[in-house]
C-alpha cells in the first residue's frame, strides 16, 4: 500500500497557532495547480511497481479549490499511477468553505472522505485562534456534510487557554451528536514565530497550561472510548471501519509521495521534502526540475522511527520486526530500555508487541525518545 499526499498551500487567513506552509494570496493558484499536476507526472516512476490506495489533500486549505480543480489533480493521479479500485480520497476542509452547493459537488466527485477543521464549537476559542469560521457555520456545515458523506473526520483542539473542562466536554458532545465516526484531536502547541507565541510573550494571552492539556487529553480518551471509538493513534480516534487509511499508513511506515511546496515523502530508506516557497516551487517544476531535498536514513534512524511511530499506535512496536529488520543487538537494547517504563506501568508487552498503557499515552513521545539509540549505524 502506498499513498499520495497533495499540499494545497493557500488559506483565507492565518490561524494564530499555525506554522504550516501557506499563502493568503491566491494570485498563483492556477500556476500552482498546473505545477502540482506536472510534479505528479514527473514522479510516477517512484511508484512504478506499487498501488496507490490513498490520496490526501492537505494544507493550507484544500477546500479553497473548486470541484473542477480538484478533479484535474485526481485525474492526473489516476492517469499516471496504478490506483486501487476503492482508494480513500480525503479532502481537508474548513467549515466556511462547505456551503450546501459545494458539499453536493464534492459528494458527486471521487472524494469519499472529508476532514473538517472545526477545532472548537465555542466562539471565544475560534476568535482566539483566528479561525475563519464561526460556531454557526461549524454546525451548519456538519449538518449538511453528514447528509452526503458517511466518512467524515473532524479536528478538535484541547488545552486552549481559558477553556474549561466543561466546555471541552461540550465540544466532544456536539461532535458526537452529529454521528461523526472519526476525530483527530491535538493539544494546542505554541510554535515559534507564530502569532500565538507572540501574544503569549506579550502577556496578551495566558500561556498554555500543561496540566490542563493532560487532563483534557484523558477526558477525550474516556469520553470517546465510552462511545465505541478506538484510540488507534495518539491523536486519532475512530470507530471500527473508519480509521484513516492515510494516517494508518504513515504510522505503520508505508511509503508515500508528497506533492506540492513543503510536502514530505518517504520510501522506506529516504525522506524527502519539497522547497517551502510557492514561487520557487512553481519555477522549478516549470523547468521540469524536482525542488526536493533528501536524506538517507541510517539503520539507527530507521529503528528510532519504528519505535516512535509504533508507540503512538494501538498496534505498538513489534519486537519480532525489530529483531528481523535491525538484529539482536537492537532487540536487546529495546527490551532493556523498556524495563523501567514497564515497572512504572507506562509500557507493557502483549503478543510480542511493546505498547503504551493508558497512563503512558500522554508521555509516549518522551518514552519513545528514551528507547532511541543515539549511536549512528
Amino acid at each position: 500500500m502506498s499513498g499520495i499526499y497533495i499540499h494545497i498551500p493557500f488559506c483565507k487567513q492565518a490561524c494564530h497557532y499555525c506554522d504550516f506552509h501557506f499563502s493568503t494570496s491566491l494570485k498563483k493558484k492556477d500556476e500552482l495547480i498546473d505545477a502540482l499536476i506536472r510534479e505528479i507526472e514527473l514522479r510516477q516512476y517512484e511508484f512504478k511497481n506499487t498501488t496507490v490506495e490513498t490520496i490526501y489533500f492537505g494544507g493550507g486549505t484544500p477546500s479553497l479549490l473548486t470541484s473542477e480543480e480538484l478533479k484535474r489533480i485526481i485525474d492526473s493521479v489516476f492517469k499516471n499511477y496504478k490506483v486501487s479500485e476503492n482508494p480513500e480520497i480525503t479532502l481537508e476542509a474548513n467549515p466556511d468553505d462547505l456551503c450546501s452547493e459545494q458539499i453536493i459537488n464534492l459528494s458527486n466527485s471521487q472524494i469519499n472522505r472529508l476532514s473538517i477543521g472545526i477545532q472548537s464549537f465555542h466562539e471565544k476559542d475560534l476568535k482566539l485562534m483566528n479561525r475563519a469560521h464561526n460556531t454557526q457555520e461549524a454546525k451548519q456545515c456538519l449538518e449538511e456534510a453528514t447528509k452526503y458523506f458517511n466518512n467524515i473526520s473532524l479536528d478538535l483542539i484541547y488545552g486552549i487557554p481559558g477553556t474549561t473542562h466543561q466546555e471541552w466536554e461540550q465540544n466532544i458532545d456536539i461532535a458526537l451528536a452529529f454521528g461523526i465516526k472519526h476525530i483527530s484531536s491535538y493539544a494546542l502547541t505554541v510554535e515559534p514565530k507564530t502569532a500565538l507565541a507572540s501574544f503569549i510573550d506579550k502577556g496578551l494571552i495566558n500561556t498554555v497550561d500543561d496540566a490542563l492539556i493532560q487532563e483534557q487529553f484523558y477526558i477525550l480518551i474516556d469520553k470517546l472510548e465510552a462511545n465505541n471509538f478506538v484510540h488507534y493513534e495518539l491523536s486519532n480516534f475512530g470507530k471500527e471501519g473508519f480509521f484513516s487509511r492515510n494516517n494508518s499508513a504513515y504510522w505503520q511506515g508505508k511509503h508515500y509521495i508528497g506533492i506540492g511546496p513543503s510536502a514530505h515523502s518517504f520510501n522506506g530508506k529516504q525522506r524527502g521534502w519539497n522547497i517551502r516557497n510557492n514561487t520557487k516551487y512553481i519555477k522549478a517544476i516549470q523547468n521540469n526540475e524536482l525542488p526536493i531535498e533528501t536524506e538517507t536514513l541510517t539503520k539507527t534512524d530507521r529503528y528510532n522511527e519504528c519505535v516512535m511511530t509504533g508507540l503512538r499506535t494501538v498496534w505498538g512496536v513489534s519486537i519480532k520486526k525489530i529483531k528481523a529488520e535491525f538484529g539482536t543487538t537492537f532487540e536487546t537494547y529495546l527490551l532493556q530500555q523498556a524495563q523501567k517504563h514497564i515497572k512504572e506501568h507506562l509500557l507493557y508487552i502483549e503478543d510480542d508487541k511493546l505498547k503504551v498503557t493508558k497512563k503512558g499515552k500522554f508521555l509516549s513521545d518522551g518514552i519513545a525518545s528514551d528507547l532511541f539509540k543515539i549511536n549512528i549505524v
